[in-house]
């Protein structure tokens, strides 16, 4: 993920009602932060953002987006994309 597309992603899980998103963004980043990622944990990290993603009601994304002047409602579509196109690459590895 582009440094400014991962900006935006944490804005997004932070603002979100569910904490968990900004967690598993935090486990994702402490994964990568070894000297050699690991890959089950990066793929768990990937899928529970995915999953909190596609979970968040257009209500919630609404109230975000005044809230904090963010593109919400279309966050959660662009941003899945992205981490299922990563998630997809675990899945040709092995």
């Amino acid at each position: 993920m582009r440094e400014r597309g991962a900006e935006r992603l944490c804005d997004l899980l932070d603002a979100l009602d569910d904490p968990s998103g900004f967690a598993a963004l935090c486990d994702l980043h402490e994964a990568f932060g070894q000297p050699i990622p690991d890959a089950d944990a990066v793929e768990a990290a990937l899928r529970d953002i995915r999953l909190i993603l596609a979970d968040q009601a257009p209500t919630s994304l609404d109230r975000i987006g005044h809230e904090r002047g963010l593109p919400a409602s279309d966050m959660p579509r662009w941003h899945g994309a992205r981490v299922s196109d990563l998630l997809a690459r675990f899945q040709h590895a092995d």
